[in-house]
C-alpha cells in the first residue's frame, strides 16, 4: 500500500511538472531522468536525447509502439550512474536491457511500477543491495537476468510470484546468502534457473521444478548440498551457514575484479578513514579511478579470453554435471561425428535440466550455443561398469556410434574420466511414446490417431531391425520399452538407450557387453519393466537375445493398439497386456472391447488394426523359436499401410 501511494504522489507531481515546462511527452521525461542519472557516458550514447523533441521514439536505443516507449536497449555502452525510479512511469515498457554497463546503487523499487515488463536484463553491472519485494508485481515477466552484480541478502520468496517466467531467471555471480527458497519449486520446468557462484547454503529443496534442475544451476555455492550436487547433506560442515560470506568473482570479468564490501577486511577500514578527506577530492578520485578501470578493462579484455576459459574449465567442470577440477583436467572429450560442432567449453557453461532418471544414470537436457539442445547422460556408478579402461570404453562407445539410422537416437560425443562418464546425443523434444499413450508431465496432447500410431510402429520397427542387422556383431537392445521410444515434434520415433547396458553395470545388468554372459539377477526389475521381458529372459542370470527384443517390440505394438499399460494390476483384477489380448482373441470378443476407445471412430482402419494385432501376437509367442526375425516384422508393418 505504501509503495502504491508513493508512486501515485510521484505521478501527480511528475505530470503537473511536465505540463508546465515542455511539449515532450511523459515517456520522454522519464528517459531524461535516466540521462540525468548517468554520470559517465564514454560513447555519448545519450547525447542526442533532447528535451526539445516532441517524442523520444527516434532516440538511439529506444523503440516505441503507438507512440509509447516499449523497449530500452542500451547494452555495452560503458554507462555509469544509477537507475532512476522514473523508469517505472513507462507503463508500456516491455523490455529493458542495461546489461554490461557500470550502473551502481540498489535497484529502485519504483522501477517495478512498469508492470508491463516482459524482459528485464540488468546483468554485468555493479548494482548492490537486495532485490526489492515489489518485483512480485511483474506478472508478465518471462525473462529476468540480474547476474554478475553485487546484490546481496537472501533470495526473496517474491520471485516465485512471477508466474509468467518461462525463459531464464539468472541470479548468478552475486553475493546472495541463505537457503534456496522452497517456493522456487513453483517455477515452470522450462525456466532456466541459474544460482551459480553465490554464498547460498543448506540443502537444495526437493520440490517441484527444482527436482528437474541440473547441477549447473547450483555450482559455486560451497555450502549448498543435496541432489543434484555431489555434495551430501549428511555431514555438519555441509549444512552450516558460512560465517564470512565469500565474494565470488565472475570468470567472465577476470580483468575487472569487483570491489569487496566485507566489513572485516582492511580495505573497508581504509575506506572509513578516507571519509575524513574532503568530499570533493573523494568524488574526483572515484571518477578518475572509474575511468581508468574501464579503459584498462576494455584494453585487457581481448587478452584475457584464453585465460578465462581455462579458469572456468578448471573451476566449473563439464557443464557443472558433477565434475570437479581434478576430473576436468584428467578427462577426455571426444566428438564422434565430424559434422557435430560442440566444444568442451560449451558444455562448461551450459545450463542443464533433468529430463529422465533410471538405474543407468541421469539424463539432462543441456542448452549449448545458439539455443541448441543436446541430451547428456551421466552414467551411474554400478558394480564396476565405470571402472573399465579408456580403450575398452572408447571401443564400446564407437561401436554404438556406428549404428546410425533415422529412427535411432544418434550418439554424438562422450566425455571420459576415471569416475565420470558422459554421453552426448541428440535431444528429441516431444517426450516418450509412453507419455504420449498414457499421459505424463512432458506430453499432454490429445490421443494419438491411428495413422500416427502406425507410423510410430513402422519407424521403430525399422530402427530395431537395423540394430539387429547393421553388422556382423549380433547387437541387442536389451531394454526396449515404450519409454525408450522418443518422439519429435512430428511424432517421428527414435529408439533411445541402445548400448547403454554395455557401459553400465547395476544390480540387474551385466558389467560387460552383451556378447558375454550376464551375471545379474532380474528379481529387482520393476513390474512395468518385467512385462517387456520375454519369458525366457525372466530367470536369474539370463542374457537378452534378439528374440527378446522382438517380444518387447510386440508388447509395444499392443500398447499402441489397446492404449493400455503393459503391467498387471492385481487390485483391479487386470492381467498382463499380452495375456489379456490373447485371451480376448481366443474368446472371439468384439474388437471394440480390445482396441483403444479413441480409435473406435476410425472405422476405415479396422483391417489395418487387425493386421497389426496379428503381428504383435506373433512377436509375443511364448516360444522364442516361433517369433519372427525383426526384419520380417518390419517388412510386415510396412505393408500394412499399403493399399
Amino acid at each position: 500500500m505504501e509503495f502504491s501511494l508513493r508512486i501515485a504522489y510521484s505521478l501527480l507531481f511528475f505530470f503537473f511538472y511536465l505540463d508546465s515546462v515542455s511539449s515532450l511527452n511523459s515517456d520522454g521525461f522519464s528517459l531524461l531522468a535516466l540521462k540525468e542519472a548517468v554520470t559517465f557516458d564514454p560513447h555519448r550514447s545519450l547525447s542526442s536525447w533532447k528535451e526539445s523533441h516532441e517524442t523520444p521514439c527516434g532516440w538511439p536505443g529506444i523503440s516505441c509502439i503507438s507512440g509509447r516507449v516499449s523497449e530500452i536497449s542500451l547494452p555495452n555502452k560503458g554507462l555509469a550512474g544509477y537507475i532512476p525510479s522514473e523508469l517505472g512511469f513507462l507503463f508500456s515498457l516491455r523490455r529493458l536491457s542495461l546489461r554490461n554497463n557500470n550502473f551502481s546503487n540498489p535497484i529502485p523499487s519504483g522501477l517495478f511500477a512498469a508492470s508491463s515488463l516482459v524482459s528485464l536484463d540488468l546483468s554485468h553491472n555493479f548494482l548492490t543491495g537486495r532485490i526489492p519485494a515489489e518485483i512480485r508485481v511483474l506478472k508478465n515477466l518471462t525473462h529476468l537476468d540480474l547476474s554478475s552484480n553485487l546484490l546481496n541478502g537472501s533470495l526473496p520468496d517474491a520471485l516465485s510470484d512471477l508466474t509468467s517466467l518461462s525463459g531464464s531467471l539468472n541470479l548468478s555471480y552475486n553475493r546472495f546468502s541463505g537457503q534456496v527458497p522452497e517456493s522456487f519449486g513453483k517455477f515452470r520446468v522450462s525456466v532456466s534457473l541459474d544460482l551459480r557462484y553465490n554464498n547460498l547454503s543448506g540443502p537444495i529443496p526437493q520440490s517441484g521444478s527444482l527436482l528437474n534442475q541440473g547441477p549447473t544451476a547450483f555450482t559455486g555455492n560451497l555450502y549448498l548440498c543435496g541432489f543434484p550436487l555431489q555434495n551430501p547433506c549428511s555431514s555438519p560442515e555441509n549444512t552450516k551457514t558460512p560465517l564470512n560470506p565469500l565474494n565470488p568473482v565472475d570468470p567472465k570479468d577476470q580483468g575487472n575484479v569487483r570491489p569487496t564490501f566485507d566489513t572485516s577486511t582492511p580495505t573497508h577500514k581504509d575506506a572509513k578513514k578516507a571519509l575524513s578527506i574532503p568530499i570533493l577530492c573523494g568524488v574526483v578520485f572515484i571518477a578518475v579511478s572509474l575511468f581508468v578501470s574501464v579503459c584498462i578493462f576494455r584494453k585487457k579484455l581481448t587478452f584475457t579470453e584464453g585465460a578465462k576459459v581455462e579458469k572456468e574449465r578448471n573451476s566449473i567442470g563439464i557443464g557443472g554435471i558433477g565434475c570437479d577440477r581434478e576430473e576436468g583436467l584428467n578427462g577426455e572429450f571426444h566428438v564422434l561425428d565430424e559434422g557435430f560442432k560442440l566444444e568442451l567449453e560449451e558444455l562448461l557453461r551450459a545450463s542443464a535440466y533433468v529430463v529422465g532418471k533410471s538405474r543407468n544414470g541421469i539424463v539432462y537436457k543441456v542448452v549449448v550455443g545458439k539455443g541448441i539442445s543436446v541430451a547428456v547422460r551421466r552414467l551411474s556408478e554400478g558394480s564396476g561398469g565405470l571402472s573399465r579402461r579408456l580403450k575398452e570404453f572408447e571401443a564400446e562407445v564407437e561401436a554404438i556410434a556406428r549404428v546410425c539410422h533415422p529412427n535411432i537416437v544418434r550418439l554424438r560425443a562422450y566425455y571420459y574420466a576415471s569416475d565420470e562418464k558422459l554421453l552426448v546425443s541428440d535431444y528429441i523434444s516431444n517426450g516418450t511414446l509412453h507419455s504420449a499413450l498414457h499421459g505424463g508431465a512432458v506430453n499432454s496432447s490429445p490421443a494419438l490417431p491411428w495413422g500416427t500410431r502406425l507410423n510410430i510402429a513402422q519407424g521403430a520397427g525399422r530402427g530395431l531391425a537395423h540394430i539387429h542387422e547393421c553388422g556382423p556383431r549380433k547387437h541387442v537392445h536389451g531394454n526396449l520399452k515404450s519409454s525408450k521410444i522418443l518422439l519429435d515434434e512430428d511424432f517421428q520415433p527414435y529408439i533411445s538407450g541402445f548400448g547403454i547396458s554395455r557401459l553400465v553395470s547395476s544390480a540387474y545388468q551385466a558389467s560387460d557387453s552383451f556378447s558375454r554372459k550376464q551375471n545379474a539377477t532380474t528379481q529387482f526389475v520393476s513390474a512395468a519393466s518385467e512385462c517387456y521381458l520375454a519369458p525366457e529372459a525372466r530367470g536369474v542370470g539370463q542374457r537378452p537375445t534378439q528374440k527378446c527384443d522382438v517380444y518387447a517390440f510386440g508388447i509395444i505394438l499392443l500398447e499402441l493398439l489397446t492404449g493400455r499399460q503393459p503391467e498387471a494390476r492385481p487390485e483391479s483384477n487386470e492381467m498382463e497386456l499380452e495375456v489379456f489380448v490373447r485371451q480376448a482373441f481366443k474368446e472371439e470378443r468384439p474388437l471394440s472391447e480390445i482396441v483403444d476407445r479413441s480409435l473406435l471412430h476410425e472405422v476405415y482402419a479396422k483391417k489395418q488394426v487387425l493386421a497389426v494385432f496379428h503381428i504383435a501376437l506373433g512377436c509375443t509367442d511364448a516360444n522364442p523359436e516361433m517369433r519372427p526375425r525383426m526384419r520380417a516384422v518390419s517388412d510386415c508393418l510396412s505393408r500394412v499401410g499399403c493399399h
